[in-house]
């Protein structure tokens, strides 16, 4: 997508521009037109309690074409909804491919949500078809939800609770034509993480994959290279799994490691990079920090290349002790579900400043706007935009119109997020709108604070919010899990509020601290600070 021998950001800005075709199709893209030059290279290997099973491009697209098929055959068609429950393998590439195959609408559905998640999103999205794994299908069953739908097929192992997802396929036809999709055609709908509200149906067209891979090329130091292998341990339920991770490797014909753990554990995910010989991965934030936090440090053997990360602002600490941990370069990128993947650090390109989002992508434009519409002066605080129309962008929020139209303003899509642009262009998060601190006069950002309560020794994660203050306005209050052997006494709480204040400022160090057993996150792993505001 991006210009071969890049010379500089401006030097790759200068030669790009967007050239969609009239047809795409994500389906065939990430498999039947990777299988036409290389039908034995392998698309998926799954790595499960240590065993290595290896799925081909040929196989992909040959088992989503008869998927297509089968569904086609069962009354499912273009437009309709079919949410998909599937944990990371083989399984779940063949459902999203060959929904997007027959011009169908895919609603990923993560492999950690309980019944009442389950059917509000099933309800929501008028899903007709339900490909999911056991566990999924009878947490669905306790609500009722499973009554509206036209088809249920179960992936993995068969417990009898629904049709198996391999004799479904068996009865598709290998000829079946995928559906001529233009780039505008729905595609996917994607639930927001819902860290304010309800979750929002956020509907995509097959164009996203496009959008996406300008930002994630230069995340991943301009991917594809030879010999890669993309790992994420993100579910590809939601866009970091999916559209940060698992169609763009597939779409340069990388294979995709696709291996799952209960819970994410450094250990296994260090083991599952250096026995499947990992180069490229993608890292939440909060991933990121668990490994740091862990006794151990990255095995010599791994492959790594390099370390893409995005979701939540990882910050200068963070990113520095990754470096020196993996010895790899480490890229932040942002985006949120309804416009990710505009802008990127990319070290291969001499741009990474630790601590900050990056700059804009080619083909996007970003700026921060005030409230009252106009671009932000250099440093000035104010909220992240991005120029409309972008290939990236959402179609909608499903069936909401009025949510759809607040998200724009005179041509911009709003982020949502405050944010600032240094004297060299390079973009800092700030925080949520509503994340961010008013103390005394001044405006506070919680991830920064965050970040370097994560670096102390004895803190393994931490939220921080505003807590109203009559003198102050708000003060920041901090809720912080500590490592395994560490005392929560009030001299630690002592100590730990001087780490802050020594390495932030006297202004941003928590005069609260509160210890807590766990810190609530979404599924894409971003810490739900609601949770403390409502505590």
């Amino acid at each position: 997508m991006l210009p071969a021998n890049p010379k500089s950001l401006d030097d790759l800005r200068a030669r790009f521009a967007w050239d969609l075709p009239d047809t795409f199709n994500i389906g065939t893209a990430c498999s039947d037109n990777v299988a036409q030059r290389h039908p034995d290279r392998p698309a998926i290997i799954e790595f499960i309690d240590g065993a290595k099973t290896t799925t081909s491009f040929g196989d992909l697209a040959q088992r989503s074409t008869q998927l297509a098929s089968a569904l086609a055959g069962q009354g499912i068609g273009r437009g309709d909804r079919i949410a998909i429950m599937v944990p990371q393998s083989t399984d779940a590439a063949i459902a999203h491919l060959a929904t997007y195959k027959l011009g169908a609408i895919a609603v990923p559905l993560a492999t950690q949500f309980g019944p009442d998640a389950i059917a509000y999103r099933l309800a929501a999205s008028g899903a007709r078809a339900f490909i999911a794994f056991g566990k999924g299908i009878a947490r669905a069953r306790q609500t009722g939800a499973l009554g509206n739908l036209d088809l249920i097929a179960e992936a993995g192992a068969v417990s009898n609770m629904a049709g198996a997802l391999e004799a479904l396929i068996a009865t598709g036809e290998p000829e079946f034509a995928p559906v001529d999709t233009t780039p505008d055609d729905p595609a996917m709908m994607l639930f927001t993480s819902g860290t304010t509200g309800q979750p929002k149906g956020t509907l995509h067209a097959h164009r996203v994959l496009l959008g996406h891979l300008p930002g994630i090329e230069m995340a991943q130091n301009f991917m594809p290279q030879a010999g890669g292998v993309f790992w994420t341990p993100s579910d590809w339920a939601w866009a970091g799994g999916l559209l940060n991770a698992l169609l763009p490797a597939l779409y340069h014909g990388i294979p995709v490691v696709a291996a799952r753990a209960p819970k994410f554990e450094p250990d296994w995910a260090l083991d599952v990079m250096k026995k499947c010989a990992v180069t490229n991965v993608f890292l939440p934030p909060t991933a990121l920090r668990l490994m740091l936090a862990s006794a151990g440090s990255a095995p010599k053997e791994l492959s790594l290349r390099v370390i893409g990360t995005a979701g939540e602002a990882l910050g200068r600490q963070t990113h520095q002790r990754a470096m020196d941990m993996f010895g790899v370069p480490v890229n932040e990128f942002y985006g949120q579900t309804e416009c990710n993947a505009m802008l990127a650090n990319c070290e291969a390109l001499g741009v990474n400043r630790p601590g900050s989002m990056g700059k804009p992508v080619p083909g996007h434009t970003v700026a921060i706007l005030k409230p009252d519409g106009t671009v932000a002066e250099i440093g000035e605080q104010g909220e992240i935009a991005v120029r409309a129309p972008d290939p990236v962008q959402f179609l909608g929020y499903w069936n909401d119109e009025d949510a759809t139209r607040a998200k724009y303003r005179d041509g911009w899509l709003l982020t949502g997020d405050s944010g600032r642009m240094d004297d060299d262009g390079y973009f800092h998060f700030v925080g949520r709108m509503d994340d961010v601190i008013t103390s005394s006069g001044y405006r506070i950002g919680p991830s920064e604070i965050e970040d370097c309560l994560a670096a102390h020794p004895d803190v393994e994660m931490a939220a921080v919010i505003g807590k109203p203050d009559p003198v102050r306005t708000e003060i920041v209050a901090a809720f912080v899990k500590l490592r395994d052997g560490a005392t929560g006494d009030a001299a630690r709480k002592r100590a730990i509020a001087a780490f802050v204040k020594t390495r932030l400022s006297a202004h941003e160090y928590p005069r609260e601290i509160h210890f807590v057993e766990s810190i609530p996150l979404t599924e894409s792993g971003k810490v739900i600070r609601r949770h403390f505001r409502q505590g």
